[in-house]
């Protein structure tokens, strides 16, 4: 595409190291009439560093369909972009309703494509990336966290989940306490100078963060291993009641915990509430 024409450019920008910019997208928002950005004071920056100076629009999720509203007439007879703070706009940012519109309009829409944090973080993972699900940002309380990951634990593909610096270690917690032995990758600040990449179990992951307060400062992507053993999340208690009673008239709470895991590869946790339900 040698021009901008008039309609919706969707426009990619860097996710952390302003120099992974793509040359249509700077073509694109140096030939555009308007901006439509998230946080314009942030936009600025990238915008600065380009030499560009357009007309900027925050739209955020609140004020989405009163922006869509406004700009009608320009997004039908002007050149206009959609980016978001840092990466892909859409994915888990503003924008859904705007590009909804156009579409349901016959207004141009298009996308610019660049940088992602969801496909760096599992290109860095070291896990299956050949199927994955999206999950957006990790949720607010402990308990819609636990919930998260219990979804997670029987999901058949790989898992991208952003995670902020204050949830990363209730993150990891609740990752231990509901499947341990699952391979995990928490990458910090992509692409930027302090970019690393943590790989291993949740408990191993968590040690090592846990060892520097700086490793807790930043932007955090998870990718967490698909589920692969059949046997690792029983719910019916029932069909295992008879075994684990014999179990448990010659072995310890204990033993038998790590006798069933070793077989199993069943979480810890859930074999030690479930031989005290049976105790009951």
């Amino acid at each position: 595409m040698d021009n901008v024409i008039n309609g919706l450019s969707i426009v990619a920008t860097p996710i952390g190291n302003l120099d992974d910019i793509t040359y249509r997208a700077v073509k694109t928002l140096g030939e555009c009439d308007i901006i439509i950005c998230e946080n314009p004071k942030h936009s600025l920056k990238l915008l600065n560093k380009l030499d560009i100076k357009k007309k900027l629009i925050a739209l955020h999720d609140y004020n989405e369909h009163k922006i869509i509203d406004q700009i009608k007439v320009l997004l039908r007879n002007k050149n206009c972009v959609l980016i978001s703070d840092a990466g892909s706009p859409l994915i888990s940012d503003p924008g859904f309703n705007l590009v909804k519109y156009c579409i349901a309009n016959n207004i141009n829409v298009t996308s610019v494509p660049g940088p992602s944090a969801v496909v760096s973080s599992l290109q860095l993972s070291g896990l299956p990336m050949s199927e994955f699900t999206f999950f957006g940002f990790v949720p607010k309380s402990k308990k819609k966290i636990e919930d998260l990951i219990k979804i997670i634990a029987k999901e058949r593909r790989t898992c991208v989940v952003f995670v902020s610096s204050h949830k990363l270690i209730i993150f990891l917690d609740c990752l231990e306490n509901i499947m341990a032995d699952r391979s995990v990758s928490i990458c910090k600040e992509l692409t930027k100078v302090n970019e690393f990449v943590f790989r291993g179990t949740p408990s191993n992951i968590k040690n090592k963060i846990l060892e520097d307060k700086e490793n807790i400062k930043g932007e955090f992507v998870a990718v967490i291993d698909r589920q692969t053993t059949k046997n690792q999340d029983f719910d019916n208690i029932d069909l295992y009641s008879k075994e684990l009673r014999k179990m448990a008239s010659k072995f310890s709470l204990t033993d038998i915990v790590e006798i069933v895991h070793k077989f199993t590869k069943i979480n810890k946790n859930k074999i030690y509430k479930w031989v005290l339900k049976l105790k009951k």
